[in-house]
């Protein structure tokens, strides 16, 4: 009974997080707006099985690097307010975070030109 309470307590702490997320950053505010644009793009332009699985996927991707990311940045502010630290000294974890979630997104919009271009052209 014990790992069932334990499995609970740890899925209502990520949704948390997720909710966090979602209430403090804007970019995951913008990137769900634009997930959902491209869910209905797709339902309209009735993308393949394949399609789906492809968007779904790159979908929860950059919104899990960007949870990810946030996460990143909170840490460096703990960091910086706990140490007393120069925000200089947090700026490259910073900055390497947030490129992570532009590499993905540059991805994302090279994979939805494949997809959806084909359809509309």
């Amino acid at each position: 009974m014990k790992r069932g309470n334990s499995l609970v307590r740890s899925v209502i702490c990520a949704l948390n997080g997720i909710y966090q997320t979602v209430r403090e950053e804007r970019n995951i505010k913008i990137e769900l707006i634009i997930g959902a644009i491209i869910i209905a793009a797709g339902a309209v332009l009735t993308i393949s099985p394949f399609e789906w699985l492809v968007i779904i996927l790159i979908i929860g991707a950059v919104l899990s690097l960007e949870v990810k990311n946030s996460s990143t940045e909170k840490i460096c502010d703990l960091l910086n307010q706990s140490l007393n630290l120069d925000p200089q000294l947090t700026k490259d974890p910073r900055d390497m975070a947030a490129g992570a979630v532009l590499i993905l997104a540059i991805s994302s919009i090279f994979i939805g030109l494949i997809i959806f271009l084909p359809k509309i052209t």
